[in-house]
């Protein structure tokens, strides 16, 4: 028993005692507290010697509960020991019965695996001279065919080199007919350059003589009129010889404010028939000119709206980050004066700048 348990013992004792007499009165209290404190050390005496008592017989319990469990222990040992030993000859026998029935199983397992491969043997054997006959057949047919294509294949090699030799031939033909045609067709039209002079010599010579009666028969009829409304005339020519120079010197001097929105019209289905801007063949040769990356709408949230000739675009739809500056790399035909080719999302757009009208359109022209 340690100090510290000891002294706990001692104070809770001490603590028991007093509580037991807080109900008595004051004189009686006070003596029982005197009574108390005489008997303390005695008390506290018997407590140690109660506590080592008990303590002393907790062990002994412990050792006897100890030495129970060992016996018990042993007592099952030897009974798994005994029943181990009893069961020993019951499993040693179910193992070799069983090691029996699978060497017996493996066994017929082996043999038929031996009959069903000889039986498979067999088989190939009386089948191998067929599948030897096909392969000839198949050979032999492949031979065939190769030959046939050689045969072919010459026989086109003799057509195209005939074919050629006739073109040849008949181009030489062709070649030598223009140039007797040619021949003879200047032979013609010299004569015929000859007949239209002398004819023409003598239409000149009639025609001068009726132009001459008639300017002289026009001259005295301008006279009479002069004559008439000399002061009306000469009014009238000079307002408007004077009108007309003053349009023309406004113009030469760079004064074009009145003609600035006055251009020709654009011809939208004349150059589709020119060779030279077959854009579609180009485009199948140039693939990755064609292929501009993504097209940025200057307004947000919008989308394709697929439009025609005759519509109207809004300004920053044909702004110039939008221009065509080279249309010959797509093979487009060049612009003049208003009009400008514009990308509009994977399409292509002719735009009049100063009004916003689309002259001419090509959907899916780009990738």
């Amino acid at each position: 028993m340690t100090l510290a348990q000891f002294l706990k013992g001692s104070a809770l004792s001490a603590l028991a005692v007093t509580l037991s007499f807080t109900a008595l009165p004051a004189e009686e209290a006070e003596a029982a507290e005197l009574a108390v404190q005489s008997k303390a050390p005695n008390v506290a005496a018997g407590i140690a010697a109660d506590t080592q008592n008990m303590a002393q017989d907790r062990r002994a319990a412990r050792q006897a509960a100890r030495q129970v469990n060992r016996g018990m222990r042993q007592a099952n040992r030897q009974q798994r020991r005994s029943s181990r030993q009893a069961n020993q000859p019951r499993r040693s026998e179910s193992r070799q019965s069983n090691r029996q029935v699978n060497r017996q199983e493996r066994r017929a397992n082996r043999q038929t695996n031996r009959q069903e491969r000889r039986a498979n043997r067999q088989q190939t054997r009386q089948q191998r001279p067929a599948v030897r006959r096909d392969n000839r057949r198949v050979q032999a047919d492949a031979a065939r065919l190769r030959g046939t294509q050689e045969m072919r294949r010459t026989e086109r090699r003799a057509n195209n080199a005939n074919i050629n030799r006739v073109r040849s031939e008949a181009r030489a033909n062709n070649r030598a007919n223009r140039r007797d045609n040619r021949f003879e067709n200047r032979s013609d039209r010299r004569a015929d350059r000859r007949d239209r002079r002398f004819d023409n010599r003598a239409d000149r010579r009639d025609n001068r003589f009726e132009n001459r009666s008639d300017r002289r028969a026009d001259r005295r009829a301008d006279r009479r009129r002069d004559n008439r409304n000399s002061y009306r005339q000469g009014r009238r020519d000079g307002y408007r010889d004077g009108r007309r120079s003053s349009y023309r010197n406004g113009y030469r001097n760079g004064n074009r404010s009145h003609y600035n929105r006055r251009h020709k019209r654009w011809d939208r289905y004349g150059w589709r028939n020119n060779s030279r801007y077959n854009w579609y063949n180009h485009r199948r040769y140039n693939r990755n000119i064609f292929r501009l990356g993504r097209y940025y709408s200057p307004y947000r949230n919008y989308r394709y709206n697929r439009f025609s000739v005759g519509f109207y675009l809004d300004s920053l739809f044909f702004g110039s980050r939008y221009w065509i500056n080279d249309p010959w790399q797509y093979r487009l035909p060049s612009v003049y004066g208003p009009y400008r080719w514009v990308r509009y999302y994977d399409d292509v757009a002719l735009v009049n700048i100063y009004s916003g009208e689309v002259l001419d359109v090509i959907h899916n022209f780009f990738w």
